[in-house]
């Protein structure tokens, strides 16, 4: 089959899920010991993530908070998109996928560490680009129990046949 009648089979079976929900995620506990991990790794170790002591006095959450760089590093596990049966279940006829980018992120509400917090995906566009596929995402991380998400984002991925 041609890689031209893939990208049409495949956009055959995406587009009617244009503007719905097609996964929620697992919880997710951040403990502080995830936050002091991603602290050391990208070397942001601002006391508002990393110490457990002043931030009970001293930040407006009362508490350390993840970076929300670190929320953002957790959607491969919080929307599943890795999991081996993932691919070819939501990807019939794709080869691989890429990472394109992001056309918009926000981050509504601190994620407290020892907070739980999980994705919900939605498709909010489907097109062809040269040689595959792009899909938008809209994905919102909510937070257990919070009135605002954690963080929502436009996520560009590129399927190829």
């Amino acid at each position: 089959m041609s890689d031209e009648k893939r990208c049409q089979e495949f956009l055959n079976f995406i587009k009617p899920q244009l503007g719905q929900e097609i996964h929620v995620g697992p919880w997710l506990e951040v403990d502080q010991k995830r936050i002091n991990d991603f602290a050391a790794v990208t070397g942001d170790v601002q006391w508002i993530h990393t110490d457990v002591e002043r931030a009970p006095k001293e930040s407006p959450y009362k508490s350390t908070i993840a970076h929300g760089y670190l929320t953002l590093s957790l959607l491969p596990y919080l929307t599943e998109s890795n999991h081996p049966d993932f691919f070819q279940k939501n990807y019939p006829g794709m080869k691989y996928r890429v990472n394109y980018g992001l056309n918009r992120l926000r981050y509504p509400s601190a994620v407290k560490a020892g907070s739980k917090i999980r994705a919900r995906t939605t498709i909010q566009q489907v097109e062809e680009v040269k040689g595959g596929i792009q899909i938008c995402y809209l994905i919102t991380v909510d937070i257990e129990g919070g009135d605002k998400p954690a963080c929502v984002v436009e996520f560009l991925a590129r399927l190829y046949p």
